[in-house]
């Protein structure tokens, strides 16, 4: 019985040596990577561009109440230019600059002439137009130069160039001059008859007061108002100082409008029947 124990636990011990072990199952190839999509690009953000919307036809307002004009018309063409979508934002004149230097906007485009002044708080693209300025009376006033308008009440545009000139030169004479908050309020003062006149830029108060019913007894007196040392050296574009890179694709899209034809779309648009280039010299 040992024996027969034996041989049997020698048979299973044979057995167990010549069983053949299973492979073990391949690993499954790695799948093959898959390229990602691109990113897609980010949208650049809006250029936020103060306007003053009292200065019609420059920058002003339509029946429901969107900005519009031939400063607005300008900064749209630009916008395209530099693929970034305008927003407006409205300001009153005389905080521009130092609503720009605090950031609350990225760009001034509402006919600020370039000037030594403003020339030390921020930086300015190239001209966009140049356009002068005169100065308004009723036409019942005799004019023949400012000393004949001696106290005689003239309404200008606070912070404007044209307060400058006013300041400098009406003041001294003798003439009175108040200064306002918006342009529009100088046009409301004047139809009231708290005002005789203004001084304002040639084709905003050619193309917006004077074009109107209630500018029929108003009209233009003396010379083009142009020197430099008041008015500058045209209407260019505000920007923070510091912004090269927005200046240069300001600057080019000046250019390209100016170069497509799109520039003159615009300004015919406005001032067509002026026979008056606003690029000016």
């Amino acid at each position: 019985m040992k024996k027969l124990l034996l041989t049997l636990a020698a048979v299973s011990l044979l057995a167990a040596c010549g069983k053949k072990e299973e492979p073990a199952p391949a690993a499954a190839p790695a799948a093959a990577p898959v390229a990602s999509a691109p990113a897609p690009a980010a949208e650049a953000a809006p250029l936020m561009v103060a306007i003053d919307p009292t200065y019609e036809p420059f920058t002003f307002k339509t029946a429901d109440g969107k900005p519009t004009g031939f400063d607005v018309d300008i900064a749209n063409a630009l916008c395209e230019q530099i693929k970034r979508k305008c927003e407006f934002v409205e300001q009153v004149w005389d905080s521009m600059i130092p609503g720009l230097n605090a950031k609350k906007y990225d760009v001034i485009i509402s006919s600020m002439s370039i000037t030594d002044d403003r020339m030390k708080e921020v930086d300015f693209t190239d001209k966009y137009y140049n356009t002068p300025s005169r100065i308004v009376l009723k036409k019942s006033i005799k004019f023949t130069d400012i000393k004949s308008i001696k106290g005689k009440k003239i309404g200008v545009l606070k912070g404007s160039t044209q307060e400058k000139y006013a300041m400098g030169e009406l003041k001294t004479a003798g003439v009175v001059v108040n200064s306002y908050e918006a342009q529009d309020q100088v046009y409301l003062d004047i139809k009231s008859g708290r005002l005789d006149g203004t001084v304002a830029d040639f084709m905003e108060v050619t193309g917006g007061f004077l074009s109107k019913p209630e500018g029929a007894n108003y009209q233009l007196v003396g010379e083009d108002l142009k020197e430099p040392k008041y008015y500058g050296y045209g209407a260019g574009i505000a920007l923070r100082k510091g912004e090269d890179k927005l200046k240069g694709e300001l600057n080019e899209g000046i250019k390209a409008i100016r170069a497509s034809g799109a520039y003159k779309t615009i300004a015919d648009k406005y001032f067509a029947k002026y026979n008056i280039d606003v690029y000016g010299q």
